[in-house]
């Protein structure tokens, strides 16, 4: 989302999905920005699995390298409605999938102990796998702030 302005992401809102906040803390080049309720949740598809809806203490961090921001600013967070969408396949779907896809196997080759085990054990090596490619992630799921008027 890097090269538009602030009256292009304006005039494309209905593209994205808002949520307001404030400034809590800057370090380098990296922004965190401390969320409030949103009510752009209420019309959202995901709200059910989605954790920002249903709390006001998340936090997000959002690499900012062109905007100067200062503690305590209200901002807006803007981020592409489609990567929202990926961003739940990839936390709780293809997960979900991956579980019972393992228990359906093993549990016609082990007992049911051992199948419901290694269901939940292939989450392991699945979480490991996010947490090191978090940097591709980011990459991916890239963030836009406003300023608020």
């Amino acid at each position: 989302m890097e090269g538009l302005n602030v009256n292009s992401l304006k005039s494309r809102s209905k593209n994205f999905v808002k949520h307001e906040g404030v400034v809590s803390k800057i370090t380098n080049d990296v922004v965190t920005i401390s969320l409030k309720g949103n009510m752009n949740c209420e019309a959202c598809k995901a709200k059910a699995a989605c954790g920002v809806s249903e709390s006001n203490s998340k936090e997000i961090e959002v690499s900012n390298s062109t905007q100067s921001l200062k503690l305590n600013e209200n901002v807006e967070v803007l981020m592409k409605k489609n990567l929202g969408l990926k961003a739940v396949f990839w936390a709780y779907v293809f997960p979900f999938i991956l579980m019972l896809t393992v228990l359906l196997i093993t549990s016609t080759l082990f007992e049911e102990w051992i199948a419901g085990l290694l269901s939940i054990a292939v989450l392991l090596p699945y979480y490991l796998m996010l947490y090191v490619l978090r940097s591709t992630f980011k990459k991916a799921f890239r963030l836009s702030i406003l300023k608020m008027a």
